[in-house]
This record gives C-alpha cells, structure tokens and sequence, in this order.
C-alpha cells in the first residue's frame, strides 16, 4: 500500500489529485466544526448523554462528530447515502428507473440527478423534524419561526455542500467521493475512542495489568482488521468457457474466463438495514420521552438496545442481539438478491457462446449459480455478523463503549482497499500511455526508475 502511494506522488496528475482531495477533506472537517447559528449545542450533548441506547452513537460517528455538536455539516452525508439506496431499490421495483439505468452515460446522469433531488429532500424532512422536535424542548436559543428556518436552510445546505464535494473528488480527486468523505467522518472519531478505552482500561492500572489491557486491545483490533480485510477481498470465482466460432479464415473466441462472486456480496448494507431498523423504535420513544418504565413495551425497547446484548447480569436481553443477527441475514440475502441476477447472467453468456464446464446451458446454469450464489451469501452474512458482534460482546461483558464497531471497520477497510484499486488503475492507464508518445515513454522511465 505504502508502495502504491509513494509511485503515485511521483506522477503529477495523480498527485494533483490526491492533494485536491486532501484539500477538499479540510474543507470537511472545517465544516464540521462551525455551529448552526440560533442552536444551543450544550443541548442536544446533555440530551444525548442521557441516552442508554447507541443509535446516536452510530448516528454520530457517521456524521464524525457533527451531529451532537450541531455543526452546519451535522446530517452529514447520511441523507445522500438513504437516497442511493432507495434508488437502487426503485430501480429494481420500477421498470422505467430500470430502462433508464440500461441507457449507458445518459441514463446514469439522470439517475443521479434524481438521487439529488431525493437527497435535498431527505435532508429537508430531517432538519424541519429536528428543528420542531427538538427545537421545542431547548435546542433553539429561541424557539420562534425564523429561528427554525435558519436552522432547516442551514442543515438542508450543509448536507446538499457535502454531497457537492462528494461528487467533486469522484471527478477531480481520489477513489469515490462520498465514501472518502463518510470514511474521514469516521476516523475522526476514532482517536476519541481510544482515549475512552485508554482511560477506562489501562489508565491508572498497575503497570502489568494496564499493559495486558493495552495488549489485548491491540490484538482484537488487528485480528478483527484482518479478518474484515479478507472478507472484503474474498471471492469464489466460477470458471467460464466461451466456444470457438470460425469466420472464414479467422478463429474468435475459444478463450476461458470467470464470474467473480464476492463473498462479502453486499457490502455493509445488510448491516446498516438491521441496526437502522432494530434503533428506529428506540429513537421514536426517546424522542417521545417513552420506553423508561417496566411495562412489557419498554421490556422491548430494552431489548432492542444494542447495549443491553451480552450482558451477564440481564441475558434475557440479549434475545434482541440473535433477532439482530436473523435481520442481517436476511437483508444479506435480500439485496444480494435484486442486485444479483443468475437468470440475467446465464442467458448473457449463452448469447455469447459462453457455458460453465461441466453445466448446460438455459436453466442448469441459473439453478447452478444460485446455489453457488445461496452459499457464498451465506458465509458473507456469517462474517458480518462476527464483525458486528464482537463490538456488543466486549461492550456488554467488559463495558467497552466506543462509537466505532464492526460496521465502520467494514466501511473503512472498504474504501481504503476501493480507493488503492482506483489509485493503481490510474497509474496503470499512465504507464500504457507511455507507449504512445516519446515523451510518455520517458515518463514512464522515470515511474520505473530507469
């Protein structure tokens, strides 16, 4: 990786980009820090300390920190990524969105700008919700109409300013802009976390204790780091043989190929749908000001609480934690499943004289690719689950209550692997540009080190 990065400083285009895109990253954690005029911020960290879920937690560390401190940037991009998902679940649903997305460049365009409408939208319905919600109990200095109004223009244009430089770096900088954005929101946080943990695990203890702690530590981040890694680049690849046609005296195809089928198939999605669903209900009574008593409702809503999971002392709750897991499972096999489309695959390859060795054509070929598909999924899920776990057992057993967990390790491995990728496609595409001019030769040269 360090390798990678040193050659790229040594190509000027690229370079010119990674610095645009760091500049473009200040300009972010800048953002981030400037306060949303007529609120009072002391507010919303009082109310969010007083939570016992960690649905704001998850909230916060995607917004790196914004959120309770109630910054211009305090949506985050967290509307945009609702709004990509949403389309991608109506481009399936909708046949005109789905003949719109098979146009090429011109279909794309018009399916993100959609996606922005949405987006503005988005961040429209949550900041109003927030500014009437919250702005009646002590969130605004003043709670009259211009007040409000301040509040919503800010946060909708706070939002709508970081999806503008999302699509920004995409096109003049780095790797993809919105994930490079949501990826520095997270690391923000994450120094924050380790002096939690420093100050509740080694700080104070003896010398052998506190550096076991520090040791162990240590391990489990690397262990889940590489584990997270290699769920990330794992893949089954299915071996694809294309015939051999013969067209007066010349000989096409006969050449042999694969289906990449990634283990980890949907990403952090499934991840994302269950604990957005599984805090939703634990969002809606706290703003209600509801779920603090002992009725069986708010047995539920406890159970619901992350928090509350792997805790010896009450291990009936932790019925939630196994309801969470079916939920990521099944989220995994559903969006694998509208993004994913064996039927659509097998007859590509018979247009194209292609065929799995050892399988006919038509439907053997479907039956055989969805149960390969079933599988993979399967075991994708499973080590999603093991990611996102180990977080709640540590924070119901030892207390350990940190913003990032399993989700944002996935989240930042997947974009640093995503981004490196684009990084080496590009000073792959300039080396092969060498060979077409003397000056690109030399330059090429001098990227090798000739």
């Amino acid at each position: 990786m360090l390798r990678t990065v040193r050659r790229a400083f040594q190509i000027e285009d690229i370079r010119k980009r990674l610095f645009y895109t760091f500049l473009m990253l200040i300009v972010v954690r800048l953002g981030s820090q400037l306060p949303t005029p007529g609120v009072d911020p002391t507010y919303i960290q009082n109310f969010f300390a007083n939570q016992s879920g960690d649905a704001f937690n998850f909230f916060d560390a995607f917004t790196g920190g914004s959120f309770t401190q109630m910054s211009v940037f305090a949506l985050s991009i967290t509307p945009y990524i609702t709004s990509s998902i949403i389309m991608q679940l109506l481009t399936i649903a909708i046949p005109k969105l789905e003949e719109m997305q098979k146009e090429g460049e011109e279909g794309r365009k018009k399916i993100a700008a959609i996606t922005r409408y949405v987006t503005v939208a988005l961040a429209l319905v949550e900041s109003t919700a927030m500014a009437v919600g919250f702005g009646r109990q002590g969130l605004l200095v003043e709670y009259n109409f211009v007040n409000a109004a301040i509040v919503v223009c800010t946060l909708t244009a706070g939002s709508a300013f970081l999806m503008w430089i999302g699509e920004r770096i995409t096109e003049k900088g780095v790797g993809n802009g919105i994930s490079i954005v949501l990826l520095i929101n997270i690391l923000s946080r994450i120094p924050h976390d380790f002096v939690t943990l420093y100050s509740q695990f080694v700080k104070g203890k003896t010398l052998a204790k506190g550096g076991l702690a520090a040791i162990i530590i240590f391990a489990i981040l690397l262990a889940v780091t590489v584990f997270v890694v290699i769920l990330q680049g794992g893949e089954r690849r299915i071996a694809v043989q294309y015939s051999q046609k013969v067209q007066g005296r010349r000989t096409y195809g006969g050449q042999s190929t694969h289906i990449p089928l990634k283990v980890n198939t949907s990403g952090v999605i499934p991840v994302i749908f269950a604990s957005s669903l599984m805090q939703f209900p634990i969002v809606i009574a706290s703003f209600l000001g509801k779920g603090s008593g002992d009725g069986i409702g708010s047995q539920i809503l406890r159970a619901m609480n992350s928090n509350n999971w792997c805790n010896p002392d009450n291990l009936v709750y932790s019925i939630g934690l196994l309801v969470y897991i079916v939920l990521t499972i099944f989220f995994a096999y559903f969006y694998t499943s509208i993004t994913f489309n064996p039927l659509e695959i097998a007859n590509n390859m018979k247009k194209s004289g292609g065929f799995i060795p050892g399988i006919r054509p038509g439907k053997p070929t479907v039956e055989y690719l969805q149960t390969i598909l079933n599988r993979i999924v399967f075991i994708g899920a499973c080590g999603l689950v093991i990611v996102q776990v180990i977080p709640y057992f540590f924070n119901g057993v030892f207390g350990a209550n940190v913003s990032f967990g399993g989700t944002s390790l996935i989240i930042i491995v997947g974009v640093v692997l995503e981004t490196i990728k684009k990084i080496e496609a590009q000073m792959l595409v300039r080396n092969y540009s060498g060979f077409l001019s003397s000056k690109g030769a030399s330059s090429k040269s001098s990227f090798l080190g000739y």
